[in-house]
């Protein structure tokens, strides 16, 4: 490991420079730099050469132009391990550069702004330190590159216990970490510019998109023993997402666990003006209900099907105390999730090493509504689905409806309960696999009926279900993920005891339903919103 000798340091992002600029130079490491940095460090008593007194070239192009000179992408390739090398950069005058230290212009900051004009975007590309961090990022065996203000300490901490030097492996590791960042710096720039129309006009979707995640884990194994997975999340994740939960105690999740405690976990963060309780059972939600508490709550979504909840994935949307544990833990559950949960809760679920615990922080601001973005309240702005050499993209289903929204075109009148009650059943569909059916009553569910081909086989399976569970669907409310393309779900549901329906409306029959409807007594309501979930 050779000793750092110089550095030359640019960055827009000036967090920690000033810390590893003092370690640097108590180590005796020169320092370049241009521009803002350099002002910045000059002002607080640094010695700093300007790049371009160093190179002998003023810098021009209002800045475009500076560190690309030979000078500065000389000593940073050059290795010095190959004597025509060194002999050739003695031969021009070229000194070796150590260490280089560059941040980007905030491109992606500046494009994410609503207002961001493309004139302002374009003006945002960095062109000199991409080039200077792929330099020394090749050339990682005799260069240390640093691209963020998150790898200072460890560099710092190297340096001093080092005598100025940064090994070999820790150079790999910088090297890996600024490709990465060019990657993603290149591909975020992609993704906006391939968005722009021959009008000028920004399309939804890109020309060319560039997924960028980051691995979390690698996991056991896929959704079956003899498939491979690993578990990734996006280069920015949205605050209270899954990606960000903190595991308290358990197994490694398994790829199931993490597919179904996502859909527990978005399910039940939907309910942001209640204390609710989801339970999911292979990426269904087979429970699901409100209360006073999180027991409450709790005690009602386990009531509707205890069988499918044996082995099932359990979210809260708030504390989650000794009572809500003890009653939990009488069954055999593989995830929990919450946002918070007391001492006494976590003591009792330690009894039960196996058991997944995981507390998710929920974003802040309540329900989604036109002054925040999807990604601030936790939620995907797009949906992916992966297909035969290609993916589906889609924007999120993030729509919400208002009693204000609804049409009721029943003969009867719905109550207040029985709206805030289709309210609840229509929220919960959302998120059932289609063809869904879902029956509620009194701020829970009742029974589910899921992921059929046929409308009318999910009517009466989510029927069969609470009757098994002891559930009687006497003036139950019924939400249906899409219209009834006939009559016959309608007969079963009246049949069953269902004393009000939410639909979205907009089959050739309406007409027909809505009349079998009123032959039952029912009240019918649509929303003019489907929320197919295959």
């Amino acid at each position: 490991m050779a000793a750092i000798k110089r550095a030359l340091i640019s960055v827009s992002d000036k967090q920690g420079v000033l810390e590893l600029a003092l370690v640097l130079s108590k180590l005796q490491v020169e320092i370049l730099s241009t521009g803002g940095t350099a002002k910045l460090l000059r002002d607080n008593n640094f010695a700093v050469i300007e790049v371009s007194d160093y190179t002998g070239f003023t810098e021009m192009l209002d800045g475009r132009v500076k560190t690309l000179h030979p000078k500065v992408h000389g000593g940073i390739l050059g290795r010095r391990d190959l004597p025509e090398h060194v002999s050739a950069m003695q031969a021009a005058n070229i000194p070796n550069i150590d260490m280089v230290v560059v941040n980007l212009y905030p491109f992606e900051a500046t494009v994410a702004k609503p207002d961001c004009a493309l004139e302002d975007a374009i003006e945002n590309i960095d062109i000199g330190g991409p080039a200077m961090v792929r330099s020394a990022a090749k050339n990682w065996k005799d260069v240390s590159v640093l691209t963020d203000f998150s790898q200072y300490a460890d560099v710092i901490a190297e340096l001093e216990n080092n005598s100025g030097s940064i090994s070999a492996e820790t150079n790999f590791k910088l090297s890996i970490a600024a490709f990465n960042r060019i990657s993603n710096y290149d591909g975020a720039i992609s993704d906006y510019l391939s968005s722009f129309q021959a009008d000028g006009t920004r399309s939804a979707f890109s020309a060319q998109t560039n997924g960028r995640f980051i691995k979390l884990q690698d996991l056991r194994y896929g959704e079956n023993p003899h498939q491979q997975a690993a578990f990734y999340r996006d280069l920015y994740p949205a605050p209270g997402s899954l990606v960000t939960a903190q595991q308290l105690q358990g197994k490694e999740l398994s790829y199931n666990n993490i597919a179904d405690a996502d859909a527990a976990w978005e399910t039940v963060k939907s309910f942001s003006n209640d204390t609710a309780c989801v339970i999911v059972k292979h990426a269904n939600p087979c429970g699901v209900a409100v209360g006073e508490s999180a027991l409450e709550a709790y005690s009602k979504a386990f009531q509707t099907d205890p069988t499918s909840a044996f082995g099932g994935i359990i979210a809260f949307n708030s504390l989650v105390d000794a009572s809500t544990a003890e009653a939990v833990s009488k069954q055999f559950v593989e995830v929990l999730i919450a946002p918070e949960f007391t001492d006494e809760a976590l003591a009792i679920f330690s009894a039960k090493a196996n058991v997944r615990v995981l507390k998710i922080a929920l974003p802040e601001g309540g329900a989604l509504n036109s002054k925040t973005t999807a990604w601030e309240q936790g939620r995907n702005s797009h949906d992916i689905k992966r297909v035969g050499s290609g993916i589906l993209i889609q924007t999120a289903d993030n729509h919400e409806i208002s009693q204000a929204d609804l049409k009721i075109v029943s003969k009867k009148q719905p109550t207040p309960q029985q709206l805030a009650d289709m309210l609840f059943a229509w929220n919960v569909a959302k998120y059932v696999k289609s063809n869904a059916i879902v029956f509620c009553g009194n701020g829970m569910t009742l029974g589910v009926g899921a992921g059929q081909m046929s409308r009318v086989d999910s009517t009466k399976i989510a029927a069969i279900k609470a009757q098994n569970a002891g559930l009687t669907l006497k003036d139950s409310v019924v939400a249906s993920d899409a219209f009834f393309p006939f009559r016959d779900g309608i007969d079963v549901l009246a049949e069953a005891g269902a004393s009000c329906v939410i639909q979205p409306g907009g089959s050739m029959r309406d007409d027909e339903v809505i009349a079998a409807a009123d032959a039952h007594g029912l009240v019918m309501v649509m929303t003019g919103i489907r929320h197919f979930r295959h």
